[in-house]
């Protein structure tokens, strides 16, 4: 009952204008959707000694990343974009845009969520954040003259699509010869495990969800026993949620179903006060997930893990220890998986932390976080490909 009453009453308003940073190019033909690349470049251009993306997290937008931006421009050309149905990539925030553009005082966008409505799993996203990949190290060519390396700054679901992109596209069009690494923030690698009361009721239900999509049609080396009662138990379990959450994304029912994102999120976000008040006022931010999507990030988190020991380009993972968002154990298993692949590999847990978004932290560990990302694309930088 509270989550139907909560998915009626909430109706955001913006009022003022999507929170741009640096200069934007529109990149996209005439059917495609537009898509804007924003980048930054250091006060003396021909210094910087690599390019960074930038890659924001789910329902959120790569405006929120303007102060992070300025920061790494001071040594590298910087880059980000919206994914698809987010930010100014979401037809009903990009009108909303032009309106306040154009004069209006306010605008209702509560309906923001349903552009992901298309959303069955992460490939509209893979295929945004390859659009702007290119494009990306177009321009950051187009600065120097020459191909400087690049790297890839992603955070939490941000980092699973960019994670599941490399690794189906990596040996493309001289990709491998280019980036030299990727920086995950808390990635998307484990499904969320809400705290207090409300993880009493949601995690067995989350836990028996992910736990039937892991099984399905998938052997784990278990005893026969075992393995019969996995893969019966995941033919029954998983076409009856697949079933539930489709229905519950139907026009009519979505309206009733879809949830609004609870308060405490915003609590386990970040320890600023400021970046807490902030994030309550950003209504470009979407408050609502379609259950279809949700139920997609699933299996694509499912899916991911399967292939994850592949991944063999060098990264720097971070991640906070007590996470409730993206869990600590989905970065460890990654990390026991391929942390052996490049001596370049590096894992800093941030012990007894709760916070998903570390570049959002309190100083001083917001910009030791940010100095330490700085030095390890530096090093990295000077390393031959």
């Amino acid at each position: 009952m509270l989550v139907t009453l909560s998915g009626c009453v909430h109706h955001p308003l913006v009022t003022a204008p999507y929170p741009r940073w640096g200069e934007e190019t529109t990149i996209g033909q005439e059917d495609e959707a537009p898509l804007i690349l924003r980048t930054l470049l250091p006060k003396q251009p021909d210094q910087s000694t690599a390019c960074i993306l930038l890659v924001h997290g789910m329902n959120e937008h790569i405006g929120r990343y303007g102060e992070v931006a300025r920061y790494f421009s001071r040594h590298f050309f910087v880059a980000g974009f919206d994914h698809y149905a987010h930010g100014l990539s979401n037809p009903e925030l990009r009108r909303a845009d032009q309106a306040l553009a154009e004069g209006i005082e306010r605008v209702d966008v509560g309906e923001a969520y349903l552009a992901q409505s298309a959303l069955y799993d992460l490939e509209p996203l893979r295929q945004t954040f390859g659009r702007a990949f290119n494009a990306f190290m177009t321009q950051c060519d187009a600065q120097g003259g020459s191909q400087r390396p690049v790297f890839i700054v992603a955070h939490s679901l941000g980092g699973l699509v960019a994670a599941s992109y490399l690794l189906k596209h990596f040996d493309e069009s001289g990709l491998c010869q280019r980036l030299q690494g990727v920086v995950f923030l808390a990635p998307a690698f484990a499904v969320s495990e809400p705290p207090g009361w409300r993880g009493w009721v949601a995690n067995p239900l989350i836990k028996l969800s992910f736990h039937a999509e892991t099984h399905f049609l998938q052997p784990h080396h278990e005893p026969l026993p075992l393995l019969l009662f996995n893969q019966v138990f995941s033919l029954l379990t998983v076409p009856v949620l697949d079933g539930l959450f489709e229905v519950f994304s139907w026009p009519g029912l979505r309206h009733l179903v879809t949830p609004v994102s609870p308060a405490w999120v915003t609590d386990y976000l970040t320890d600023s006060d400021l970046e807490k008040a902030r994030l309550r006022a950003d209504h470009w931010i979407v408050r609502r997930s379609l259950l279809r999507y949700v139920k997609g990030i699933e299996q694509e988190v499912v899916n991911f893990r399967r292939q994850m020991a592949d991944f063999s380009i060098p990264y720097y993972l971070i991640y906070a220890e007590l996470d409730p968002i993206t869990p600590a154990w989905g970065n460890e298993e990654f990390a026991e998986a391929t942390l052996k692949h490049n001596p370049a590999n590096k894992v800093w847990k941030l012990p007894g932390l709760v916070y998903h978004q570390q570049v959002f932290l309190k100083e001083p560990l917001r910009t030791e976080l940010l100095d330490s990302i700085t030095q390890w694309i530096q090093r990295q930088s000077h390393v031959q490909p």
